[in-house]
């Protein structure tokens, strides 16, 4: 694997390679693993860094509705511009899924600051309650 700006990291999931090896993540794919990590993080679950991540498992029983919804894009928002320095964020949205109504999806726009190069990705929340 070739150097990259963006870095290169142990893979996540974790993984093993085709030659029996732990998986490695570099350039775009490693920055999007690393929003996954931050995302799917809850606070106090790393020791060495407690605020580590968006905290986002502490919605599970919040109701699929606006208010919610924006409380979880401050979280975001808040936790990628924290522990993500390669990304610029240009806008997160979260709305109700129109396949489950206990599941938000989170739509993360950015740019790559290293190449400029916009981006897109969209994450689910489980909720376990479907709007009133």
């Amino acid at each position: 694997m070739t150097a990259s700006i963006f870095g290169k990291s142990i893979g996540f999931p974790f993984r093993i390679d085709g030659a029996g090896r732990i998986g490695w993540s570099d350039g775009e794919e490693n920055v999007r693993e690393s929003i996954a990590v931050i995302l799917r993080t809850d606070r106090l679950e790393r020791i060495a860094l407690p605020d580590f991540g968006a905290g986002l498992q502490r919605w599970l029983f919040a109701p699929n509705t606006p208010d919610t919804h924006a409380r979880i894009a401050h979280a975001v928002e808040q936790a990628l511009r924290r522990w993500e320095p390669r990304i610029a964020l240009e806008e997160v949205t979260v709305a109700a899924s129109p396949d489950n109504s206990t599941q938000a999806i989170a739509t993360i726009t950015y740019r790559l600051v290293a190449s400029g190069q916009r981006n897109r990705l969209s994450v689910g929340i489980s909720l376990s309650t479907a709007p009133n």
